[in-house]
């Protein structure tokens, strides 16, 4: 369980291959962005909820906190999976978890219900990191990155357009109204889903204890999924920072933003998702080390950026505006192009290298989100700056020594 063979992928990917087409592919995007919005539907609408289902003000965090708890351990325990259940079948299977979990937090009066629905939510969202490796494994080794990329810009816009969608459906209906529209959503996914998804049945002959127990061999023994998920943990440490920091920044007397100047300020790093296709095409053709070098570069220079003008001018805001797009630009280049390689170490294991993978660099993010709202406590921007470049700077240091030894 350590290399794949490099001679039983092929076989199995060329079976495949044909039953990708260009309308699979959208459908599939779109199936990523859909499902992850899941995740942030809630972050703008805390307050709200917690008023309406008695949840004390303190504890309010635990509404968005249990939702990525109950998503990182499912990447951790269900992910790994699709290396073992027929892909179609456990893919629907968890729409239809998130879905009763959308229904859930919907009709919930009261905060232990909700609460277990916000966990159930994360849990059921993982489909999206089953979807990614099924059509990197549907895509013919030479174009599996540009399919990768492309689903992946599905997935980065699905995530930045959740919460100003939140926002706006919240405000014209209520909080309950964004839960129960998104469970519709799920419910015709699902059928669009039953109807177009090849099967794909996986070769691991393991039961589920032993396929969990391998993904400590796998880590241990995989180089490249080492070095790549050490670089996403850093960069999306840093997105989150970034994102943590930059409402309370804006909302500030340094700018003074409303709510739905907040909104429109994050729509900027929608235009990031761009990075996902152009980053799978480079991958496709051998440039993965250049490209990781620009993502890594781009996140630092983000946040270098935004200190070069006084706070609260247009200048700034303009500064900050970029060092979104740039930002989300660089983060997504770097997961498309880390995922590239990690799929290319062998059909039987991408389920759990996938998961691997995205948990470590979602402990990455949960880090940053928390040194990120220390530090603006302590310093203000500057301090979450500094610290923010600092974190795709050390990622940078680190890939050096990869290039170095190549």
């Amino acid at each position: 369980m350590t290399q794949a063979s490099p001679t039983a992928e092929p076989a199995l990917e060329t079976l495949q291959a044909p039953r990708l087409s260009a309308g699979l592919t959208f459908i599939m995007a779109a199936a990523c962005g859909l499902i992850a919005a899941n995740l942030y539907y809630a972050q703008p609408l805390a307050g709200p909820i917690a008023d309406a289902i008695g949840l004390p003000l303190h504890a309010s965090g635990l509404i968005v906190t249990l939702t990525q708890v109950g998503y990182g351990l499912g990447l951790f325990f269900l992910v790994p999976l699709g290396d073992l259940v027929e892909n179609r079948k456990l893919i629907l299977v968890m729409i239809g978890a998130v879905t009763a979990a959308l229904i859930a937090a919907c009709l919930a009066t009261t905060p232990l219900p909700f609460l277990a629905a916000s966990l159930s939510i994360g849990l059921g969202a993982v489909a999206v990191q089953m979807i990614v490796p099924f059509a990197a494994g549907l895509a013919p080794e030479q174009s599996r990155g540009k399919v990768v990329g492309n689903v992946m810009s599905g997935l980065m816009v699905g995530i930045m357009m959740a919460r100003p969608v939140s926002s706006l459906v919240a405000r014209l209906g209520s909080w309950h109204t964004i839960f129960f529209l998104s469970a519709a959503v799920m419910v015709a996914l699902g059928v669009v889903l039953a109807m177009t998804l090849p099967e794909r049945r996986p070769q691991a002959k393991l039961g589920y204890l032993a396929l969990i127990g391998s993904m400590g061999r796998l880590f241990v023994t995989q180089t490249v999924l080492q070095r790549r998920a050490a670089y996403q943990a850093f960069q999306f440490a840093a997105f989150s920072l970034f994102w943590t920091v930059t409402p309370l920044y804006l909302a500030s007397p340094a700018f003074g933003l409303t709510q739905t100047g907040i909104a429109l300020f994050a729509l900027a790093g929608v235009a990031g998702a761009i990075a996902s296709p152009i980053a799978g095409r480079l991958a496709d053709r051998g440039l993965s080390g250049p490209a990781t070098a620009f993502g890594l570069s781009s996140v630092l220079t983000a946040f270098v950026v935004t200190l070069m003008s006084p706070e609260g001018s247009w200048i700034a805001l303009s500064l900050l505006t970029f060092a979104a797009i740039l930002l989300d630009f660089g983060v997504t280049t770097t997961l498309v192009t880390g995922q590239r390689a990690i799929f290319g170490l062998g059909a039987e294991l991408r389920s759990r290298l996938n998961g691997l993978f995205m948990a470590i660099f979602f402990t990455g993010g949960a880090i940053g989100s928390a040194i990120g709202a220390y530090s603006y406590a302590q310093g203000g921007w500057t301090a979450a700056a500094i610290l923010g470049g600092a974190l795709p700077l050390a990622a940078l240091l680190l890939f050096l020594t990869e290039a170095r030894r190549a």
